[in-house]
């Protein structure tokens, strides 16, 4: 099976940087996937696709060389099943709240002995190479999200869940819950109560052995929380890029027109 360069990257003792894909088309994830992320993830809970637009994505990116992973739209077996046969080398899971909810997640994503994985590896038996069935459990990447009151005060327990591979940060919904919607909803938190939550689960995550991850919303903050422990900041993604690129132009036209004469109908000023 070919290695998880996640894996790799953090055995050599570097932070990672992970690409967001929301928009359900291949050719935007293959454009992503040529930039030179470590690892990039089809957002399927978010996201504007589905599964009939994960694995064409998945084999658009497969030759970056990136580990490309999922991020599933809940706790639910089918489709966690369903995004590892597809290629996915990491999940990443949505509002995990207490340490039974992270057990079983863990057992979706692994084969007996470890879990209750269905053997069944459509693409990913071709895509990840060969003995997929022997190297898969310690292969596949499997990320709680902690994103709720909840979550926080079940931290210690969920991340001492066997099996387990990290904690993925949302800050946006953990803002939100924490403080009961008194604070919007958004990522690069400033408020000292946020960025103390977020170093309260880099520490769970050292302690119970961990990788830590975190959605940012710039390079610069990212940089911030890889000083603070995160090993893995996901900086961005396709339709916030196009986004501002788009925006940028249009700008950057405006201004640049700004005050100049142009002539009227007869060619004159």
């Amino acid at each position: 099976m070919i290695p998880n360069r996640l894996k790799q990257i953090w055995a050599e003792g570097r932070p990672a940087l992970n690409g967001w894909c929301s928009i359900g088309n291949p050719f935007t994830a293959e454009i992503m996937a040529a930039q030179g992320f470590d690892s990039l993830t089809i957002d399927m809970q978010h996201g504007a696709l589905d599964y009939s637009a994960l694995l064409p994505m998945f084999q658009a990116m497969r030759a970056s060389g990136a580990t490309l992973m999922a991020r599933v739209p809940w706790l639910e077996p089918g489709i966690i099943m369903k995004a590892l046969d597809a290629g996915a080398y990491g999940i990443i899971c949505p509002m995990v709240n207490t340490a039974a909810e992270a057990a079983r997640f863990v057992s979706y994503l692994r084969y007996p002995p470890l879990g209750q994985r269905s053997f069944g590896p459509t693409r990913v038996s071709f895509a990840a190479g060969a003995n997929y069935a022997a190297e898969a459990n310690d292969q596949i990447l499997a990320f709680a999200m902690i994103e709720t009151a909840e979550g926080m005060a079940n931290l210690d327990a969920i991340a001492a869940t066997p099996g387990l591979d990290g904690l993925y940060v949302g800050p946006a919904d953990l803002t939100l819950s924490l403080t009961q919607g008194r604070l919007a909803p958004g990522f690069d938190r400033e408020e000292p109560e946020m960025i103390a939550a977020l170093q309260t689960i880099v520490a769970a995550c050292r302690a119970h052995g961990l990788r830590a991850g975190l959605h940012c919303g710039t390079p610069e903050y990212a940089a911030r929380a890889i000083g603070w422990g995160f090993d893995l900041t996901t900086v961005g993604g396709d339709s916030r890029f196009l986004a501002a690129a788009a925006g940028a132009a249009v700008a950057g036209f405006r201004k640049a027109t700004e005050g100049i004469a142009r002539p009227n109908e007869k060619g004159g000023y």
